[in-house]
């Protein structure tokens, strides 16, 4: 059953943009509706309720935020993919947009033509957490122990920046771990905690609580340098494996076939709300960097990582369970 989580944000009644009036004032009777296809407290949704309250009052207008969750990402998508086209309806989607369509079969919709790219809004490096018990204090000896024994390692789902940053230490480091996939970290997190995990592949969003209240250990970050708010986890590469450079991203994609006027106009108070410094504090809390990307520099970031990630999947032979 997919989990529903709905945030309404009053809106102080701000004018539009003038490049957002002409077509969206029509819409103004009807709140925008933003399906985040993942569990509420992971990346992708944290990263989603930490900007909307700004947009909603950039654009004059009530935005609710519900979590459609199931298969990678793809109920959520298949949501939005057969909403009018009109800019009331957005996807807030995750890296599994452009792995869905290597790992998946038998989708309702093509990831390629069914959604309008608006912007890269933030990226999450990714993290290795261990359970608290787990008798490997560094990378190192969590490879050894993985190499004597199997080890059940959680993510936020298939096809998600974890599930392919496992894969990626499963192949570099020479070892055979069992993904476990949630519908989010937060969900992974939670029996991470419980002992019943023995590590996550997640965010350090997802596994900063549990870390923090000594349930959990962090072992190694996949990105190109440590992580500000984390400064005491190295990266793979610094623990000698390197190529794990992974993170999870977030990103606003309309229906196809909206217009190129809401498109600009929700573009618009996008980038202006991820300039405002109180906003990237938020964002920062969360391990997150704002991006805000163009419409154009975003179609072209998600059709080569489309490419690049279906070559990820064959040579890694990732295949879901």
């Amino acid at each position: 059953m997919s989990i529903t989580r709905r945030l309404a944000i009053a809106l102080p009644g701000l004018a539009l943009p003038n490049l957002a009036l002409p077509s969206l004032a029509r819409a103004q009777s009807r709140p925008i509706r933003v399906v985040v296809p993942f569990a509420a407290g992971g990346a992708a949704d944290s990263a989603t309720r930490s900007i909307m309250p700004r947009i909603a009052e950039r654009l004059g207008q009530t935005i609710i935020v519900e979590n459609r969750t199931g298969a990678g990402g793809s109920v959520g998508g298949g949501e939005v993919a057969r909403s009018a086209p009109d800019g009331n309806t957005l996807l807030m989607d995750a890296s599994s947009h452009i792995v869905n369509p290597s790992l998946l079969r038998g989708l309702p919709f093509d990831y390629a033509t069914a959604f309008t790219p608006i912007s890269l809004v933030c990226t999450f490096p990714q993290v290795l957490a261990v359970k608290a018990d787990l008798p490997a204090r560094n990378l190192a000896e969590f490879i050894a122990l993985a190499r004597r024994q199997p080890l059940n390692i959680g993510t936020q789902g298939n096809a998600t920046a974890g599930h392919l940053g496992l894969a990626q230490l499963n192949r570099a480091a020479g070892i055979e771990t069992t993904h476990v996939p949630y519908r989010g970290g937060a969900d992974a997190a939670r029996d991470l905690a419980a002992g019943t995990l023995d590590g996550c592949f997640i965010t350090m969003l997802s596994a900063g609580p549990i870390v923090d209240g000594g349930r959990a250990r962090f072992i190694a970050v996949s990105a190109a340098a440590r992580v500000p708010l984390r400064p005491d986890v190295p990266t793979f590469a610094e623990l000698g494996t390197p190529g794990i450079e992974l993170s999870e991203w977030v990103a606003m994609f309309a229906p196809a076939g909206t217009p190129a006027a809401p498109i600009a106009a929700l573009h618009a108070a996008l980038a202006d709300t991820l300039a405002e410094a109180p906003v990237q504090a938020r964002l920062a809390q969360l391990a997150a960097v704002p991006v805000g990307s163009s419409p154009a520099e975003f179609a072209r970031f998600v059709t080569q990582g489309r490419i690049a990630m279906a070559e990820l999947v064959r040579v890694a032979n990732i295949s879901i369970e």
